[in-house]
């Protein structure tokens, strides 16, 4: 991925209201150099792995509930935290941004993601399988006439 797509990432992603923030991290994260702290997504650029996943990441900070999104990355989240629904509803909303952004679904789909399973991701979206989707809606933000275009990025 360009240095390009990622600059293109993060404005998109600013616009939006998430802050992406550069910090160091350490090696224990969950994704090779990103991390979450409320609404804002940190990066250590020199760890980062796959720059796609920054929309995934951003995917649950955009479908958590604006009251919750504080406790993101805090001891005050609850452990269960994404649950599998928020999961597959930050999933199919990273689809949607990889197409607002007219992305490669490989961008953020790549191979070492998503437990080996991209490629069946990407072909249930091409095939307009839009796993979630009642989720988007049910979040008022987008509906199933218009998507992938969404009505709002943040629930």
């Amino acid at each position: 991925m360009s240095q390009h797509n990622l600059e293109i990432i993060i404005s998109f992603l600013n616009e939006i209201g998430i802050e992406v923030k550069e910090t160091p991290l350490s090696q224990d994260t969950f994704l090779p150099g990103l991390s979450l702290l409320g609404c804002s997504i940190l990066i250590d650029y020199d760890r980062l792995k796959f720059p796609g996943d920054l929309l995934h990441e951003a995917g649950h900070i955009a479908v958590t509930e604006e009251s919750k999104r504080k406790f993101i990355g805090t001891e005050n989240m609850k452990k269960e935290w994404p649950t599998d629904a928020d999961e597959i509803t930050a999933i199919l909303w990273s689809f949607a941004a990889c197409r607002h952004l007219n992305f490669d679904l490989k961008i953020v789909f790549h191979d070492d993601g998503y437990k080996k399973q991209s490629q069946w991701l990407i072909d249930q979206f091409e095939n307009e399988n839009y796993l979630g989707l009642p989720m988007l809606e049910w979040m008022n933000m987008t509906t199933a006439a218009q998507f992938p275009s969404m009505t709002k990025w943040l629930r």
